[in-house]
């Protein structure tokens, strides 16, 4: 298998019956924005059987912000957190410090309560292209780079487990393959199709299901992978479905591009 590792992320458009994979752990001297970190990456070579995923109606609009090969998660001086669980990092960056006359709470004030948790995401459906997935769990490989689905799993789709929770504030990240071990299609072959409007679902460990809505799709080489678009902070709960696109290199064997799907819950 020829796999662009630590570049892209790829998928199918046909359901998949797959079970969860167990949550990847990966011991990293890294520490990832407050939702996600690393450029994600991997797309499959491009053999003689591969087919060409369709392609977004418009090139991508956005200025590239990164490297999709090389960046690395900010630093933990950026003020960020990997920790997706719901934090007093959400608090507004000019609130006034302890201690101040401003942060003092008058005596009535009631104590501010903690978001109630989101249980942890187990599969993925997307209506308009016919996709059922259960979710791995993955994390970060050694080298920073997005770990993706691999040997039985590889047709599944991925969360990225440094990145929220679905339906937590922030960007939760779920990746897929675009094409199969055997170059036929993958989980996510068809996420160029979607268009704004579309709804995404995930199911979650409790059996809750939150429901995201497509607000724009873009396409990037790989070489200008858009981290900060991706991974950065949100307002609200927010999803990014991630896999690869555009043609087959012939230098590399490997697709040139991402395809980058944005969405917010409803």
């Amino acid at each position: 298998m020829n796999e662009d590792v630590g570049r892209t992320v790829t998928g199918t458009s046909g359901p998949v019956a797959r079970r969860p994979g167990r949550m990847v752990r990966t011991a990293v001297a890294l520490t990832v924005m407050l939702s996600g970190g690393t450029a994600v990456a991997v797309g499959l070579s491009g053999q003689g059987g591969t087919p060409v995923p369709p392609a977004l109606s418009a090139p991508a609009g956005s200025e590239p912000e990164a490297d999709a090969a090389s960046s690395t998660a900010p630093s933990r001086d950026a003020g960020q957190s990997r920790n997706p669980e719901p934090s007093s990092r959400t608090a507004p960056p000019d609130a006034a410090s302890p201690g101040s006359s401003a942060a003092a709470p008058s005596a009535q004030a009631e104590p501010t309560e903690e978001p109630a948790p989101v249980a942890l995401p187990v599969s993925v459906s997307i209506p308009a292209i016919d996709v059922t997935s259960d979710l791995l769990h993955l994390g970060l490989n050694p080298d920073g780079t997005l770990e993706v689905p691999q040997g039985p799993d590889f047709d599944s789709a991925a969360w990225y487990d440094g990145s929220p929770r679905p339906g937590q504030t922030g960007p939760a990240v779920i990746e897929g393959h675009v094409t199969s071990i055997d170059s036929g299609p993958s989980v996510f072959f068809d996420l160029a199709r979607l268009q704004v409007g579309d709804t995404v679902e995930v199911e979650r460990s409790d059996g809750t299901v939150v429901t995201f809505e497509v607000y724009d799709l873009q396409q990037f080489p790989k070489d200008s992978f858009p981290t900060v678009q991706v991974y950065g902070n949100t307002p609200g709960p927010e999803l990014r479905l991630i896999t690869c696109g555009g043609t087959i290199a012939e230098s590399t064997g490997h697709f040139t591009d991402n395809i980058i799907v944005f969405a917010r819950e409803v």
